[in-house]
């Protein structure tokens, strides 16, 4: 793709996401940069179907309230599936939905992206620390 396409393309996302309906597509798009999400849609997607505290065991460092609060709002958005299987005690489980498993295969470039690349960040976050330094003297 030439760089004319690039910033069509670019043009007509920008566009479309900024189009009325109440900032659903930006609010959709959060996911994908956010790390609890991410790492819930992930953990589903390798793992399958799964209860809250086994999820939470799999994502290092997440709270109970941050857990629950992401697995409402990817819940709430679609990308996951909450069974409620009304028992007693409670049994809940939730697995990817398939427009979940759509955000995690539509991830993966950009996870290799990021991944063939972070020689590239890292030279250059290095190049402004050190401007920075210069700067500062």
């Amino acid at each position: 793709m030439d760089h004319d396409e690039i910033i069509r393309q670019s043009q007509a996302a920008c566009e479309a996401l900024s189009a009325e309906d109440d900032g659903l597509k930006r609010e959709v798009l959060s996911h994908a940069g956010n790390r609890w999400s991410l790492g819930i849609v992930h953990t589903l997607g390798v793992e399958g179907r799964l209860r809250h505290a086994e999820i939470a065991r799999r994502m290092e460092g997440v709270t109970q309230r941050m857990l629950t609060r992401s697995l409402r709002q990817l819940e709430r958005d679609g990308l996951i599936v909450r069974r409620d299987h009304s028992e007693v005690p409670p049994r809940v489980d939730y697995e990817l939905s398939e427009l979940g498993r759509g955000l995690l295969a539509n991830m993966i470039p950009l996870w290799m992206w990021v991944i063939e690349s972070a020689g590239d960040f890292r030279a250059a976050r290095d190049r402004y620390d050190s401007n920075i330094i210069v700067e500062a003297e």
